[in-house]
């Protein structure tokens, strides 16, 4: 009929990135936020299938259905548990999840971010710090503690980031301590003011904090200068995370952990719970 409008024919690449449930990882690289980076990774797909000037950004009639299962810090790198389709209903699972991290930290400095990002705040002396004496204290911050989360993180107050009403200039409080999980802590490398940490923790734990209150514990002060996530979940870096030259369809087919319909969901929660 004259002067009708027609929607496109979706595309059979597109139909098929629409129909993926399921859970897959992606490297974050240091510098974008993890929302960037999910953004990206989406621009990136739907680009692949066709799709003219797609805004990845858009929450409304989204063309596809994506979320991360964890925030990493800007300045941090390492794997991102993507959920796609019904997959997105599994990522409150890998939030709670096991996760490992190696963080290198400076002593001697403390900063308001508790990371390299922020202002130094305070400097003390380390050369008292031996490696037995860091080693001891590690022992402290294993098992069942509790920490004070960061000022400057994604925690919210009034439905608005601490990060972003801090950066308005907005007096924030510090969230109460609470309930973390350390399964293992080691110092893998000791060259003062730099130290290595491996991290096995559970959910709501935050490595800044930790390096902070180390730092404390040793009459000094320190603040991460590196953060790697190494593993969420099954996810490792080395083995699932794909890099941004692999954010293409047909490499997320081939890592893709699928859940779809009730019994595929059930599959899609076990896989999720592995190693947790």
């Amino acid at each position: 009929m004259a002067g009708s409008i027609t929607n496109p024919p979706i595309s059979s690449s597109l139909a098929k990135l629409q129909s993926l449930n399921g859970l897959f990882a992606i490297y974050k690289k240091q510098g974008p936020t993890s929302a960037d980076v999910l953004n990206t990774l989406k621009e990136a797909l739907l680009k692949e299938a066709g799709v003219q000037n797609p805004n990845p950004r858009k929450r409304k009639k989204q063309s596809l259905k994506m979320g991360h299962g964890g925030t990493l810090d800007s300045a941090a790198s390492g794997v991102l548990v993507v959920g796609v389709g019904n997959g997105t209903k599994m990522l409150s699972t890998m939030l709670a999840g096991s996760k490992k991290y190696v963080a290198v930290g400076e002593l001697g400095k403390a900063t308001d971010t508790l990371d390299a990002t922020g202002s130094v705040t305070v400097e003390k002396d380390f050369e008292h710090i031996t490696r037995l004496d860091f080693e001891d204290k590690l022992k402290t911050f294993t098992g069942d503690i509790m920490q004070v989360p960061p000022l400057y993180s994604a925690l919210k107050k009034d439905g608005q980031r601490l990060s972003v009403l801090l950066k308005k200039g907005h007096k924030v409080e510090a969230k109460p301590a609470r309930p973390v999980t350390v399964y293992n802590l080691s110092l893998q490398e000791f060259k003062p003011p730099l130290f290595t940490l491996d991290i096995e923790c559970g959910g709501g734990f935050y490595v800044r904090s930790l390096v902070d209150d180390v730092g404390k514990a040793l009459s000094s002060c320190a603040h991460v200068k590196e953060l790697i996530r190494t593993k969420q979940g099954q996810f490792t870096l080395e083995e699932h995370a794909l890099h941004e030259e692999q954010w293409t369809l047909e490499h997320i087919l081939r890592s893709l952990q699928p859940c779809s319909g009730s019994e595929q969901t059930m599959d899609c929660t076990k896989a999720a719970e592995a190693d947790t």
